[in-house]
């Protein structure tokens, strides 16, 4: 059995990755629509985040959003390092419980690490995970690997959303409200 690490020369070829900025009002409450679109059928999450300080407050601003709409309790919050020798304990803890979906506020290196690990040595499905702005980045699922986050779903700051599709992230438009045309006489 091969190592999830991702090796330091596989990090070099994608440059320097963004650290995650502090989440924003639509940023969230595009999140927190995605989990309860109609027909999700979403009651328990476990949320799982960066140790840096805008990972951190991105997670405890959905767990208290989460808890406000009278939704269950989160199921547990679980941090992991930007680096480390492994992450499995943080997988395991993050898997523990089986949520009905996963919320993840981290930088792109960190989640890329992590997601290879759960991928790897957990129960896990990237379909039923959904993540912060940070995370709408087509390098985080090309340093994961083919198929490691195919159908994570999440949301931008702007309160547009994204999907990992084939190793791509795609971008979806918030939705907006009709506006009325111009009027007049023919």
């Amino acid at each position: 059995m091969t190592s999830p690490l991702i090796l330091p020369a596989e990090t070099a070829a994608y440059g320097d990755l963004p650290a995650p900025s502090p989440h924003t009002d639509a940023e969230l409450a595009a999140l927190l629509g995605l989990l309860t679109a109609p027909g999700a059928r979403i009651a328990t999450v476990t949320v799982g985040h960066g140790r840096d300080s805008a990972s951190r407050s991105a997670a405890a601003a959905f767990a208290e959003a989460w808890r406000d709409l009278g939704r269950l309790p989160v199921l547990a919050v679980v941090d992991w390092p930007e680096s480390a020798a492994s992450w499995l304990r943080a997988a395991r803890r993050f898997t523990a419980g089986e949520p009905d979906a996963w919320v993840v506020a981290a930088a792109p290196l960190g989640w890329a690490q992590m997601s290879r690990r759960l991928r790897h040595s957990a129960d896990w499905d990237p379909a039923r995970t959904y993540g912060f702005a940070a995370l709408g980045d087509s390098r985080v699922p090309a340093l994961a690997g083919p198929e490691t986050l195919q159908g994570m779903r999440g949301a931008a700051a702007d309160g547009s959303t994204w999907t990992i599709d084939r190793g791509w992230v795609t971008q979806q438009l918030p939705a907006r409200l009709p506006t009325a045309g111009p009027r007049g006489t023919l």
